[in-house]
């Protein structure tokens, strides 16, 4: 099983944050009903392997 990023310890976390902030900021800005918009978050979390928000877009749906 690979490491998981610790975003408390990782400097790169700050860039990383910045950049999920604006694709939410083009998402909400678009013409997309609001449960499109959270099926788009929660395909990006399975790209991105992340379960953390899998979980919270999941629940936001």
């Amino acid at each position: 099983m690979d490491a998981r990023l610790n975003l408390h310890t990782n400097p790169v976390f700050g860039k990383i944050f910045k950049h999920f902030n604006a694709v939410g900021t083009v998402i909400a800005d678009s013409p997309l009903p609001a449960a499109t918009q959270e099926l788009v978050k929660i395909r990006a979390s399975q790209i991105n392997g992340c379960g953390f928000c899998l979980d919270m877009h999941t629940k936001d749906a």
